[in-house]
């Protein structure tokens, strides 16, 4: 039978060569953007990471910076209202060393008490005036410091912009990385489609479209009675004969898809609804339909397909194509079928 094949193959004309090597190209040029994504992903989300870092500090500054802001204004209103009562108080004694001096003026029989009286209140306002003094200097360090305080907030708020009309080109940047990595994904869908459509393709060719072989939907359909006998998981000869040439279209379908598409082929098997008498081999549907895609799936390995790229899969009766109460919608869901598909 391998001889046979290998005839059939090298009197065959092989035309996959340059379209092999354009795929190629085409998907190595896909992984290069794909590696170009992750790593300016990874780049800009440790950029933003650090940026965050910043910004929170800056923040944490704004804040405190404010906090001491609000104090010094308060201190400085303190003292200001302090200064205010001091020149009420100076003006008040000025008034009463005006009197007394006039008085002093006026009379020549002024008590030596009351000249007591001036030079104190003449202390006092001295005293008063340094006090003032005092003030007006703590106002304009105050002043000054409230200054300093405004420049470094304006600073940080200027840098706090720089920063978030970074973090809005970063997020562009994503945003376009995204829709690259959409595009190719999608791409890469439609090639897997596009294998898809060449493997049906080669299988209608190769099994002739028998009746009880047919495509549906996205799946290449097997009806049970073509591969099994009743009750059974063992292939018989004409099964056999069917899934060697399914193993040759496999192994040459495996040689132009790329190494990049982590494609398998999966093996579903089906049953009808009608349940098993328990004497046999397989207790119920489940089992059945599980070994007969688990024997397949093992003579296409026998046959040459890497288990890699193979899987099994039971559905007993719960996947019926046709719910009807026949024996013809019976005989269509007892099946197996096969689908190329991404693992």
């Amino acid at each position: 039978m391998a001889l046979a094949r290998n005839r059939r193959r090298d009197g065959r004309v092989d035309y996959w060569p340059g379209f092999v090597d354009a795929l190629s190209t085409l998907l190595l040029a896909i992984m290069f953007l794909l590696s170009v994504f992750v790593l300016a992903q990874f780049l800009l989300s440790q950029e933003i990471t650090g940026k965050d870092a910043v910004l929170n500090r800056l923040n944490s500054q704004i804040n405190e910076l404010t906090q001491l802001l609000a104090l010094e204004q308060s201190n400085r209103q303190d003292v200001e209202d302090e200064l205010v009562s001091l020149r009420a108080s100076l003006s008040s004694a000025e008034d009463e060393r005006s009197r007394l001096e006039s008085l002093l003026a006026a009379g020549s029989g002024v008590s030596e008490a009351a000249q007591q009286r001036i030079g104190t209140l003449s202390e006092s306002l001295d005293e008063e005036r340094q006090i003032s003094q005092r003030a007006l200097s703590q106002i304009e360090l105050l002043n000054q410091q409230i200054a300093a305080l405004r420049r470094q907030i304006g600073a940080l708020e200027d840098a706090l912009e720089v920063s978030e009309a970074r973090d809005r080109e970063s997020n562009a940047k994503i945003a376009d990385l995204g829709k690259r990595l959409n595009v190719a994904l999608a791409q890469r869908v439609q090639e897997l489609n596009r294998y898809r459509s060449d493997f049906f393709g080669r299988l209608r060719e190769i099994l002739s479209d028998r009746e009880n072989i047919r495509i549906v939907g996205d799946r290449f359909v097997f009806q049970s009675e073509v591969l099994f006998n009743s009750g059974s998981s063992e292939l018989n000869p004409a099964g056999a004969a069917e899934m060697a040439k399914l193993a040759d279209a496999i192994i040459d379908l495996q040689r132009e898809i790329p190494e990049e598409i982590n494609w398998v082929l999966r093996v579903d098997g089906h049953t009808d609804n009608i349940p098993l008498s328990g004497t046999g081999r397989y207790a119920d549907n489940w089992e059945l339909s599980s070994a007969r895609a688990t024997s397949v799936v093992k003579f296409l390995i026998r046959e040459g397909v890497p288990p890699g790229r193979l899987v099994a899969a039971g559905f007993g009766e719960f996947q019926p194509l046709d719910t009807a109460d026949t024996d013809e919608a019976r005989g269509r869901n007892r099946r197996i079928e096969l689908k190329l598909t991404e693992r």
